[in-house]
């Protein structure tokens, strides 16, 4: 039974990290072992709080030497990894990574590199930032940061579609072999703009930009399953990041036509496998 190991945070009510990511990848047909960094009742942008706390680092360790203790990980076809509750876990991810090509050496290996926005509200634990750029992200095959990540990753400033292009350009040079920007929000007012670099060539996709009352969380992990399932279904980087872009709108479409603020991955289900409304990703020449 072959899978996707997915590291990342869980929430028991709604949809964020793994709570995000996993059925989309059941629903394109894969197998998914959910290990969480972090278990919280809710997703930390609730006014009212939320409860729950971040696992020990040696819990993820003692996880992952169980799948290798029954002869497993062989069977791993990707190591998916997002937000991170300690530095320490981020040394974990690291050991698991390397293990999980020890034992498959086809494996690949996936990050959201989540990190403390201010402007976003989104904090994380001090270290996680710096492991991040300097141990984590350069290990990766992939990486999904948003526009904020990347410039921290690259140490560019990101204001116009030049800047983006080189700063991807440059963070292929860093270890990543391909680059998904999951938001590039300097582009566009009244459009969603991603961003997809490879060796061979840098490519945008454009979608119309959705007004919330308050913006629904969890998106950056839905793009990166998306995307993740698109790989592993053999299909080019192109093709996996066009469908990454048209699945997620239809996910937010249908999000915002019931006015929800949690993602309604449920309800939108076939759009994830077939999505009905399609946005073609195009060359930056």
């Amino acid at each position: 039974m072959k899978g996707i190991l997915s590291i990342q945070s869980h929430v028991v009510y709604g949809h964020a990290g793994n709570s995000s990511a996993v059925f989309p990848l059941q629903r394109m047909g894969f197998e998914v072992w959910p290990l969480h960094t972090v278990q919280f009742s809710n997703h930390t942008q609730y006014k009212q709080g939320w409860t729950g706390k971040a696992f020990p680092a040696t819990e993820l360790i003692d996880l992952v030497k169980g799948i290798n203790n029954i002869d497993q990980l062989k069977n791993c076809e990707a190591v998916l990894t997002g937000y991170q509750g300690s530095a320490d876990q981020c040394l974990a991810i690291i050991d698991t990574v390397k293990t999980v090509k020890q034992q498959n050496p086809n494996a690949i290996y996936i990050c959201d590199p989540v990190m403390g926005d201010p402007e976003k509200g989104c904090i994380v634990a001090d270290g996680i930032s710096e492991y991040l750029i300097n141990d984590v992200m350069p290990l990766a095959d992939v990486i999904v940061p948003n526009q904020f990540e990347l410039s921290q990753f690259v140490g560019m400033t990101i204001n116009t579609l030049d800047d983006a292009v080189k700063a991807c350009q440059h963070a292929l040079t860093l270890g990543p072999k391909m680059v998904l920007v999951k938001h590039l929000h300097s582009l566009s007012a009244d459009k969603f703009s991603m961003m997809l670099a490879t060796k061979d060539g840098c490519y945008l996709a454009q979608r119309p930009h959705l007004a919330f009352d308050n913006q629904p969380v969890g998106v950056g992990d839905l793009i990166s399953s998306l995307f993740t399932g698109g790989l592993l279904k053999g299909w080019s980087a192109e093709q996996a990041f066009e469908h990454a872009h048209n699945a997620c709108y239809a996910v937010l479409k249908e999000t915002h036509r019931r006015g929800e603020w949690e993602l309604q991955t449920i309800a939108a289900q076939d759009e994830i496998v077939a999505p009905t409304e399609i946005f073609p990703i195009t060359e930056i020449k």
